[in-house]
Formats: structure tokens, sequence, C-alpha cells
């Protein structure tokens, strides 16, 4: 490997609790469930998650509760081979996150907090040599808006790039993107940081988002694929590969951690992509967001065509 500095991720943990319905409801409508299941999740952990199943280095920089969701997480995180010496614990519930989904795989997202809102600057501060050691540190928008700026600037100060995964899409201070070296928003996201119609074409959004600051652009197109673009001059898209979806909980979370993976392996941006494509393409074939991160083996199968 031509690069073993790990990958930081500074980010939400979560318990996902997961239910299967004929269909999304509308407004005011109950519809029969068929299936019920709990699965640790969190956009931050997801990405750790994904990376670590990919057998690269990975440590966390969260918040727990004291809850027994709290004890669970971290043994799982443990398990799946990521350093959790830095997820702290908060005297608070676990975050949850409670998902409905639908037989062709869409799926609605309803997340509460918990510990994850206590994830503070300090906790940046406090693990500023993990963070310097980093090859990538990675983040979201599921922990404080003023957490994600400080470790925006960390990171800027100290020559770090971060990706920023900028879900749930929310109001950024123009630090935070000026100091991203990736932003990679999906279809939705890029809509609302743009101001730009989701039917405008990829390389007008991304254009748009360029405006804003980060680097470069990762527009994440679902069954589309990718479009990237930077201030350099790249613009390509990255087909995505054709599969049956089961469930498309965490796809994003898959190409993120897998991204950042090739990244760090060496991979230019545009095999980058296409071995993040893959690994998201793997990842909707099976239920769960953290159960469903696939393995190098599976990445390099769905790669090959040879995967089914």
């Amino acid at each position: 490997m031509m690069n073993r500095k790990p990958i930081v991720v500074v980010g939400s943990i979560n318990m996902d609790l997961v239910a299967r319905a004929e269909r999304i409801p509308v407004i005011g409508e109950t519809v029969q469930g068929s299936e019920f299941q709990t699965h640790p999740g969190g956009k931050g952990a997801n990405q750790a998650v994904a990376v670590s199943r990919l057998g690269y280095p990975v440590s966390m920089i969260g918040k727990l509760g004291t809850d027994a969701f709290g004890a669970e997480l971290r043994q799982h995180l443990r398990k799946s081979g990521i350093d959790v010496s830095a997820v702290g614990t908060a005297e608070i519930s676990s975050g949850v996150a409670v998902i409905l989904v639908s037989p062709t795989g869409d799926n609605v997202i309803v997340v509460t907090p918990g510990a994850n809102a206590s994830l503070s600057p300090a906790d940046v501060d406090a693990n500023l040599e993990r963070i310097r050691a980093a090859g990538l540190v990675l983040t979201q928008l599921e922990i404080p808006i003023q957490t994600v700026e400080h470790l925006a600037n960390v990171c800027a100060r100290e020559g770090v790039p971060l990706m920023l995964d900028p879900a749930p899409a929310r109001d950024l201070p123009a630090t935070i993107t000026h100091h991203t070296r990736w932003f990679t928003p999906n279809e939705t996201e890029a809509a609302f940081f743009s101001a730009s119609d989701r039917s405008s074409p990829p390389e007008e959004i991304a254009r748009m988002l360029l405006a804003k600051g980060p680097d470069a652009v990762a527009l994440k197109l679902g069954s589309r694929g990718v479009y990237l673009a930077d201030r350099n001059g790249l613009n390509r898209q990255i087909d995505a590969f054709a599969v049956r979806a089961v469930d498309t909980t965490a796809a994003g979370d898959a190409f993120n951690g897998a991204f950042a993976t090739a990244l760090m392996l060496g991979n230019d941006p545009a095999e980058s992509a296409r071995f993040a494509a893959a690994s998201a393409a793997v990842s909707v074939t099976r239920p769960g967001a953290q159960p469903s991160m696939p393995t190098m083996a599976e990445v390099q199968q769905m790669l090959s065509g040879k995967y089914f």
C-alpha cells in the first residue's frame, strides 16, 4: 500500500431501528409493517465501518450515551476493527435513527441525535494529535455544526484533507466549505446547497457547488453513478453498477468510506470513484447500514463483473 496514514472519522454513532413496509406512507397514513430489526448505524460510524471492512486503518471521534445502545454500539465498532479510544461518553441516550424501507429499497429516515449532539470543539482539540497523524478526515452533518466548523479550521491549519458528506443538508458557514477538500452530496443535498433543480445537468450543479469553496466535488447520483469535478479542470461522469437494490440505506456512506480508502491507496479520483461506486453497489444488495458494507474481495468481484 502506498500510504498507510489512518483515516479519521469525526461523526455520528446511532442505533438504527429499521421497519419494512409495503410502501412509504404519506402524511397521516398508517401502513402494515412486515419486518423490524435493529442495526448499528450513524453516518460517521457507517463510514468508519466501510473503511475498516476494506482493510484500511481507521479511528473514530464521536460520542455515545450511557444507555444499553451505547455499550452495544461501542462493542460493535471495536469488533469491526475501528479504533474507538477517542469515542467518549455523554450522560444522555445514544443517537437513534428510525428508518422505514419499502420493497424497492427506497427509505425515509428520522434521526434523533442523542449523545451525538454533545460532540464538541473541545473533543476535536482533545484529539489533535490523532487528526495531525491522519491521511484524510471524514465528517458529516449529524453532529453540531460548530464542531464541524472547528474541525474544518483545524484540518486546514494542520494541512490534513477533509472530506465532507453534507448530510443532512443545512446552511453551512463559508469557512467549512472553503476548508473542504472533497464535498460529497447526493442529488437532494446538492440541490439544497446549489439552489438548483435536481433535473439540472450534473456538470452545472457541480460548477455551482465548486463556487461555494471546496477544492473538489463528488456528486452522488444514485443509480446514475457519480459526477466528479475540481478546480483543476476535472469533469467526469462515473457510471453506477447495475444491481437489484434491496436496501439503499447507507449506500452513500459505503461510497464515502470506499472513496476515501481508494484515495489513500494512491488511486486517482476517477479510479477511486469507480471503486466507491462498486462498494455502494454491493451495499444496496443486502439490508442494513453497517451490515451491508462490503469487503475488499467483494468490491473487487463487483469491479470484475463476477459479484453475481
